[in-house]
């Protein structure tokens, strides 16, 4: 992986963690905070595309637009689910299970799918990854997964990862095999995105208002951070860097969390987290060397 790939996985991780903060203030609104967060993305994003599209340097293909439609599809039941976990249990239990299986199975499909080749110290790099975010998460303490509210965040966190993986998958596709380009790619699945949730808010818009009120700050500053983080990571990818490594690595926002959390909340971070840090570098040291 180049040092360019690299630093554009790393600064995508300090965003991401920003906004998944962000969206956790607003979890009690649910899909209405979709809809906010995804209209307030398309409009601020709208001259980039535009900008691309009438310099015509986009080839459409019927393979392309299918590619875009999935990627839209699977990101809405993403956002979805993600909000609805963060609505009946914590973040630290929801946000690590769904980083840390995302990276996994997103590696194997990698392997399976886009056929690339994994090795012995990229392995290694992804299970202590995947170790060290659940070190972040848990602070040693199992405890966190078996409590009723820690149950519901795994089977939420598992099912946000799982789809964190499908659309990984289908955009590293679609940005290396097809050429789309990643702000393209990101936009038209943020529009289909917005055009899905509209009867919601249409039907009952007074209620759509209401609950919105006094979070609209909140979905502009997802609304602006959230594109932009998948973007920098589609970014990497078509850069060259496969798709083995950027999805693991991108999962430091965890420790980039925790960090800001320490930094400037002033949360209690405790040794557990800072070991489970050290493990998440150590892997993403192994994954950029191999």
């Amino acid at each position: 992986m180049t040092l360019a790939s690299l630093f554009l996985v790393v600064l995508a991780s300090f965003v991401h963690a920003s906004w998944n903060l962000l969206a956790k203030r607003a979890a009690s609104v649910g899909p209405v905070f979709v809809f906010a967060y995804n209209l307030i993305a398309c409009v601020a994003y709208a001259p980039w595309v535009l900008y691309l599209l009438t310099k015509g340097s986009i080839i459409w293909t019927l393979t392309g637009i299918g590619f875009v439609l999935l990627s839209g599809l699977i990101h809405l039941a993403y956002s979805l689910c993600l909000q609805r976990g963060y609505q009946v249990a914590d973040l630290s239990v929801v946000y690590p299970v769904a980083r840390g299986t995302g990276p996994m199975l997103s590696t194997i499909g990698a392997f399976l799918i886009l056929g690339e080749t994994p090795s012995g110290t990229g392995l290694i790099g992804l299970v202590l990854v995947v170790a060290g975010i659940m070190l972040i998460a848990t602070q040693g303490k199992l405890a966190a997964f078996t409590r009723p509210g820690g149950q519901s965040g795994v089977r939420w966190g598992t099912a946000t990862g799982g789809l964190i993986a499908c659309y990984t998958v289908v955009d590293a596709y679609a940005v290396k095999v097809l050429g789309i380009a990643p702000v393209v790619l990101d936009w038209f699945s943020n529009l289909l995105r917005f055009f899905l949730l509209l009867p919601l808010v249409l039907a009952n818009p007074r209620r759509a208002i209401e609950a919105m009120r006094g979070h609209w700050w909140t979905a502009l500053g997802v609304g602006l951070l959230s594109p932009l983080s998948y973007i920098l990571v589609l970014a990497a990818l078509t850069g060259g860097a496969p798709l083995s490594l950027v999805a693991p690595m991108r999962e430091m926002s965890m420790m980039v969390g925790a960090l800001l959390g320490m930094l400037i909340l002033r949360e209690a971070v405790g040794p557990w987290r800072l070991a489970g840090c050290g493990v998440l570098i150590a892997g993403v040291i192994l994954l950029s060397a191999s």
